[in-house]
């Protein structure tokens, strides 16, 4: 579904990703780990045409690195920034409506069933968005974006400063995203979620992937964990 091959990215002057390479088949739930600043987030940046791409981005067997992000996303690309964007002014279910790509055709995920799924949403319906504490605003983020009814969804650290009840509710949300045969590239900082959901993990390291396998298998490889991963 996804093919990454030799993808480098630049701020400026400086060089962050090195020749990243990997795959995502359709179905599947990958996890990108690895410490703060190691081109995680460069990453998905790059393959949603945020950052400017160097290198090969193939979806579904077509080039996608260097077009416009509102092509990629019409193509069927999903994605949900680490900054939980949202329209402050404006109320919890315009929010959710901006992300519906086709009004005339809209997908298998609605407005209601994402306010069913999370109460505290649904309880300020028609509230303006910014009031909304920082774990309902990833909801909201993560909840908009499936109203564009995407193929592959890329959700950048979704726990990130959030109460251990509401980091399981996103955990919860990201499984039931994969049970609906949404393919998921995670980039998340706690192992724990990564481990439970993923099919596959990948850690990256001063801009490159340093390892690739299942979780099992991360869980045996000590010096990948101590070296890459551990504080």
């Amino acid at each position: 579904m996804l093919e990454v091959r030799d993808l480098n990215a630049y701020y400026g002057k400086s060089h962050i990703l090195h020749g990243v390479n990997f795959t995502l088949e359709e179905g599947e739930v990958v996890s990108l780990l690895g410490r703060n600043g190691v081109g995680r987030s460069t990453t998905v940046k790059s393959i949603m045409g945020e950052v400017p791409p160097h290198g090969s981005i193939r979806f579904r067997g077509n080039e996608i690195a260097g077009l416009p992000n509102h092509k990629i996303s019409r193509l069927g690309l999903g994605y949900v920034p680490e900054n939980r964007d949202i329209f402050p002014t404006l109320t919890v279910r315009q929010n959710l409506e901006l992300g519906v790509k086709n009004p005339r055709k809209p997908g298998k995920w609605r407005a209601e069933q994402m306010l069913e799924m999370f109460p505290n949403l649904a309880q300020r319906a028609d509230a303006p968005a910014g009031v909304l504490s920082g774990g309902e605003k990833q909801m909201l983020t993560i909840s908009r974006t499936l109203m564009g009814d995407p193929e592959l969804i890329m959700i950048d650290e979704p726990t990130e400063g959030l109460a251990p009840l509401i980091v399981k509710q996103i955990g919860d949300l990201i499984s039931e995203i994969a049970k609906a045969g949404v393919s998921i590239l995670l980039v998340e900082q706690k192992l724990s979620i990564a481990m439970d959901i993923s099919h596959r993990v990948l850690v990256m390291g001063h801009g490159q992937i340093v390892f690739e396998g299942t979780p099992q298998e991360l869980r045996a490889d000590e010096a990948i964990r101590r070296e890459w991963l551990e504080v």
